[in-house]
């Protein structure tokens, strides 16, 4: 039976239970200790002029008074002070100058304002000392040394408490130096990018694009459900392949074997034999689009990434999925593979980038920095690092742990692509048909491009789905919304002169997330 108390006794109960849980104060601070502080301070003393201490002051034109500064509370030995000192400047105050405005400077006429007492004191400390004091004792610092840089407290101390502070070689303490704001380094000068070559020949926005690895011939996948590889010298068109009964999404041509794989929205992962130009191989296991793929550069491996957010590794000849990759929590869009640890990347719409262990098939490292979806992400042919770009920023990170480089902000609009070369040229390809150039160590903007759509198309469909770099990182592919495949080359007639870096030492205001 529960027992009923009166509304006296709650509220009394209440009350106390508020005092027991209030009683103990833990938010107020602890009453200083005099002896503890003293201590302490004289701790920080010692670490910070321990190495000086034992050093003469300069006595040039100052008349020291016995025994330590009384003014000490720490109890420390003090050196000079500089009470009733005579320093060797002497202040006249302005120049002469004439009473007003079209008046003779003469003698009649001059005025000159003469300081007051103790503004011409601070001046006289403030003064730089001699160049007969320097010499005579380069590692003892000035009067007006310690009043430049010692700290507020003792600049806000009168002159009689004011301690000389000696630091060993006469070099300023760098605690009390103002740091310097890192500055971008100068970037390395590329030569600008011109459009020389537009293929036409998709009905339907081109999707994806690759280059084969003898460099003779690339290979494009459209809406339009085809796939077509072309002639890379001359842009004509070789041969159509048709199979996929959707967009597609993704296609890579095999460096080990004769092999071109593709992926599209209808699910299928296909592997087509360039002998034969018919499909060998179909990896069933998707549930939804398939939005990008990329081979193994070492073993027999295929890595598929899908809307239905996980990646999945086959077996490129038993057809068997070895790994479901899942922990994205939306829609993959990118994948990419590499020999060294983390063996696969993959960026997904839920804005995060996971690194993963190719043999456990778990996440090693998840990156949380991006704000927006991740649908591009490139490695560096040569450097142990990558980009990935979202419409918030490009970032640039580190292998293996994905430690955070830099930002490269300008590019303000979704970037579905990123192509990186040898020289470190970094290409971001949007949505709205833009596309910027970078210089990858220094995050530096060199060229902005916009072409034209082609004839016949809307301005709305000017966008770039893809691009990449041919072997020889000569030509830049890009494959576009208004159907055509853009090819790009370096402008051979630009020098350092005629396109000069336009590049100034900023500081670099750099948003870490």
């Amino acid at each position: 039976e529960v027992q009923k108390h009166s509304v006296h006794t709650l509220v009394f109960r209440s009350l106390k239970r508020t005092h027991d849980m209030f009683v103990a104060d833990n938010a107020k601070p602890i009453p200083l200790d005099e002896e503890s502080h003293k201590v302490k301070m004289a701790v920080k003393l010692r670490t910070e002029y321990g190495s000086v201490l034992h050093m003469p002051t300069l006595k040039e034109n100052l008349r020291e008074k016995g025994g330590p500064n009384t003014g000490d509370p720490y109890g420390h030995k003090q050196y000079s002070g500089n009470q009733g000192q005579e320093l060797e400047y002497v202040v006249t105050g302005t120049h002469p100058y004439p009473s007003g405005p079209g008046v003779a400077l003469t003698a009649d006429t001059k005025v000159q304002r003469m300081p007051s007492e103790s503004a011409a004191q601070s001046l006289a400390v403030a003064l730089p000392a001699s160049q007969s004091r320097l010499d005579a004792n380069r590692t003892a610092a000035g009067v007006g040394d310690i009043y430049r840089h010692a700290g507020i407290s003792e600049r806000s101390q009168p002159p009689g408490m004011s301690v000389a502070m000696v630091e060993a070689g006469g070099n300023k303490n760098s605690a009390l130096m103002p740091k310097k704001a890192p500055t971008m380094p100068k970037p390395q000068w590329h030569p600008p990018w011109k459009l020389y070559r537009v293929i036409s020949g998709h009905l339907g926005w081109v999707r994806c694009i690759a280059v084969e690895p003898g460099n003779q011939w690339f290979v494009t996948g459209s809406a339009d459900r085809t796939i077509k590889i072309w002639d890379l010298a001359s842009g004509k068109l070789k041969l159509s392949l048709t199979g996929h009964i959707s967009t597609v999404r993704g296609v890579i041509v095999s460096a080990r074997s004769p092999y071109l794989f593709s992926c599209g929205e209808d699910k299928q992962v296909k592997c087509w034999d360039l002998e034969y130009n018919k499909v060998i191989r179909h990896y069933h296991g998707h549930l939804s689009a398939v939005y990008g793929l990329d081979l193994h550069p070492t073993i027999d491996v295929l890595v598929t990434c899908s809307r239905d957010s996980t990646a999945r590794i086959w077996d490129v000849r038993t057809k068997a999925s070895v790994h479901t990759l899942s922990g994205h929590t939306n829609a993959v869009a990118t994948v990419k593979c590499q020999a060294a640890e983390p063996q696969i990347i993959t960026g997904s719409h839920d804005t995060t980038i996971r690194l993963w262990d190719l043999v456990a098939g778990k996440t090693r490292v998840t990156l949380t920095n991006h704000k927006k979806s991740v649908r591009a992400v490139v490695l560096h042919p040569r450097h142990y690092t990558f980009a990935s770009g979202s419409p918030d920023n490009i970032k640039q990170w580190k292998f293996p742990d994905g430690n955070f480089i830099q930002n490269l902000s300008g590019h303000n609009a979704i970037i579905n692509t990123l192509a990186v070369n040898s020289d470190g040229v970094l290409v971001s390809g949007a949505d709205n048909g833009t596309m910027h150039l970078w210089d990858w160590r220094t995050g530096y903007n060199f060229q902005r491009v916009h072409a034209a759509v082609q004839p016949g198309s809307l301005d709305s469909e000017s966008g770039i789905f893809a691009c990449v770099f041919d072997q020889s990182e000569s030509r830049l592919l890009t494959a576009e919304a208004d159907k055509t495949i853009k090819v790009y080359k370096e402008d051979d007639t630009a020098t350092e002169e005629t396109h000069p870096v336009s590049w100034k030492p900023e500081i670099i205001k750099r948003k870490r997330f």
